[in-house]
């Protein structure tokens, strides 16, 4: 039995049948007789025998369906979502219309071609390019209606885009969708989207002045389309993603203290403002300033008050004007030794990292409120607290210090719920970066979600009640410190033998 039970915890959450391996079907088959598997649909089995099958299936549907409709195109409203909603999922594929029914979720197949240019592919499927978004959402009839998106939400999909990408590109996206619906057959649709086009257009250039998104847009309310895609990948996930929890330890007194310090020792150091630790507690202990670096010393300065003071250290905001608020108060907190850098006001310029391009800077505030209605639709503490984190460090909303901010906006609800605020050492530096950065260009969630909770595993099994110089022992011997990070990796405390 105790075999058994160790094969299990080495088994996929998710196996296939009929891949070509008939070693490896015939294993599955042999699991799912003894009990050990459960079958979720023809050739789809799941190790997690004890959890609700429709909750494996969403978590994995994207592996499923690239199984079963392997080349299949993520098609209508579902080009759009990519993801299930309401437990409905539309797939262009083959000729013939069909359903497939598994827990909780319903796979409409649609006749039609696969893949085209401009499809992008995604786990053994595609989901459908801009263009064929667009025009297959436009297509009219009986029966119809469920998988299209209402044209009201297509016009403000249009408008986004001649709003973020401008006139130039907006015509060069109406000349792909006519060579599109050329190739595909859909004349008509095409019509009415150069119709929809024309109008925003003339629209755009003062003809005319109408629509929601026209208001929203003066009001200072427009958002990034691109970014609120990746906010519903994070989103979806996290509502359904069983999360550890990891209580507060160092909530007051020497703990809290030591706490701070080191989260803003570390969380400085990632950003390059890097300092021995016994020179960072005399800046942050004995009030010294270190010549030639007075800016640096007032950065970690700024980072620990905010980790140790309220509002910012458990208060989080409750409405989208109370996060903006906050955001501007904590980064004028952290950069108060910059002004140069106008800590506390929103970024007038774009700024990026490597390749990539945060939201422009007259889309900062739109798209932070709408990423702080995903946060509140969260229940658990620590999902909101990674939402948090990757919506301000996505939007990147100031003109420095934007990793610092997102850091203490998501140790912030961490604090508010009791439980372990989250530190990023020096030897995690890359892999933390690479998860966010794989979100942000992939949208590949997990390696962040990963990411993250091990660190609030980590984080949380230190002793913060120690001396100083024995805590310092305590991170070193666990390699928090490392630069090298080709030769060393993190260690939890409980793993390591040593003193």
């Amino acid at each position: 039995m105790a075999s058994n039970k160790k094969d299990d915890t080495l088994l996929p959450e998710v196996l296939f049948t009929g891949e070509g391996d008939l070693a490896a079907d015939r294993k599955v088959l042999r699991l799912a007789s003894a009990g050990r598997l459960l079958k979720l649909y023809q050739g789809v089995y799941t190790s997690l025998i004890d959890s609700p099958p429709e909750v494996v299936v969403l978590r994995h549907w994207a592996s499923i369906v690239g199984h079963l409709l392997p080349g299949g195109v993520l098609s209508y409203r579902s080009g759009y979502d990519a993801k299930p909603v309401d437990g409905h999922l539309y797939v262009t594929r083959g000729k013939r219309a069909r359903i497939l029914a598994l827990p909780g979720l319903t796979i409409k197949i649609i006749p039609g071609p696969g893949a085209v240019d401009g499809d992008v592919p995604y786990k053994g499927l595609f989901l459908a390019g801009q263009a064929r978004r667009l025009l297959e959402n436009l297509t009219a009839g009986r029966g119809v209606g469920e998988r299209v998106l209402a044209r009201g939400e297509l016009e403000t999909e249009l408008e986004k885009i001649l709003s973020v990408r401008g006139v130039k590109r907006f015509i060069q996206l109406r000349d792909t969708c006519l060579t599109l619906a050329e190739k595909l057959g859909r004349k008509k649709e095409f019509e009415r989207l150069e119709g929809m086009m024309r109008a925003l257009l003339e629209a755009h250039e003062g003809n005319k002045a109408h629509g929601k998104r026209a208001l929203g847009r003066a009001a200072g309310v427009s958002y990034d389309p691109d970014r609120l895609t990746l906010f519903d990948a994070l989103f979806s996930r996290l509502r359904t993603e069983v999360l550890p929890e990891a209580k507060a330890t160092a909530e007051a007194g020497v703990a809290r203290e030591n706490f701070a310090f080191v989260e803003s020792y570390f969380s400085n150091d990632i950003e390059g403002t890097s300092f021995l630790f016994c020179e960072a507690e005399d800046i942050i202990f004995e009030g010294k300033l270190i010549p030639n670096r007075i800016e640096d010393c007032r950065d970690i300065l700024g980072t620990f008050q905010a980790a140790m003071r309220s509002p910012w250290y458990d208060q989080p905001p409750r409405t989208a004007d109370d996060f903006l608020y906050w955001l501007k108060s904590v980064n004028a907190l952290v950069m108060q030794g910059r002004p140069e850098r106008s800590p506390g006001e929103w970024k007038k310029q774009n700024n990026r990292f490597g390749a990539t391009r945060f939201v422009p800077p007259e889309l900062v505030q739109g798209t932070l409120r709408e990423g702080f209605e995903r946060i509140q639709c969260l229940e658990d503490p620590l999902a909101r607290a990674l939402m948090t984190m990757f919506v301000v460090s996505e939007v990147h909303p100031f003109g420095d210090g934007n990793g610092r901010t997102a850091r203490l906006a998501m140790n912030c609800v961490l604090s508010a719920a009791g439980q372990s605020r989250i530190i990023v050492p020096t030897v995690c530096r890359d892999d933390y970066l690479r998860a966010l950065k794989r979100l942000s260009n992939q949208a590949e969630v997990t390696p962040y979600i990963f990411a993250m909770t091990r660190l609030q595993g980590w984080t949380a099994s230190f002793d913060y009640a120690l001396p100083r110089h024995e805590l310092y022992a305590a991170l070193r011997r666990c390699n928090a410190f490392e630069v090298d990070l080709r030769n060393y990796r993190l260690i939890f405390p409980e793993l390591n033998t040593e003193g």
